[in-house]
């Protein structure tokens, strides 16, 4: 290996460590909501093939919020991460705030967004995650099972337009 080829290898590691930064490394150690609901409206456990991470959730939905929430999460630091944000956020929000903070989750990590609205501006952790394509489905794994678990709901619910 070059000198150069060294630098840009070492200059690609340093932006990795960055990728797994102390606010990163926090929130994976505080995952709200942690424990699955003993009876829930919908669950959906979702895996990221790349690196094998598990999330499952539980939800429950009442005039139109989120009113539980729990989740079991088997993941790498940045799938606890975002678990973290999303159990942090998620309960008193409608499925429309969901929905629109896993779209918004999606084009940051595209580098094409915005950081997320609030409640779930706490994704803007995941900035540096943009230059890394293969840690975006973990990222994005409690998102997108919270909104496959609305989805669920309102399929049951079959006479309730969908929030989307």
């Amino acid at each position: 290996m070059s000198l150069n080829e060294s630098a840009h290898f070492m200059s690609g590691e340093t932006d990795l460590i960055k990728l797994y930064s102390g606010r990163i490394l926090a929130l994976a150690a505080d995952i709200p909501h942690s424990e699955r609901l003993t009876s829930a409206d919908a669950s959906v456990k979702k895996r990221s093939p790349l690196c094998g991470s598990i999330v499952t959730v539980d939800l429950d939905i009442t005039d139109g919020r989120v009113s539980a929430f729990g989740q079991d999460v088997k993941a790498c630091a940045l799938g606890q991460a975002s678990a973290s944000v999303v159990g942090g956020a998620l309960i008193g929000c409608t499925p429309a705030q969901a929905f629109k903070a896993r779209d918004q989750l999606r084009a940051l990590l595209k580098g094409s967004g915005e950081i997320p609205d609030a409640p779930f501006d706490g994704f803007e952790v995941f900035l540096p995650a943009s230059a890394y394509k293969n840690r975006h489905a973990s990222i994005l794994l409690s998102i997108e099972a919270a909104c496959e678990a609305i989805d669920i709901i309102y399929a049951k619910e079959k006479n309730a337009a969908h929030p989307v």
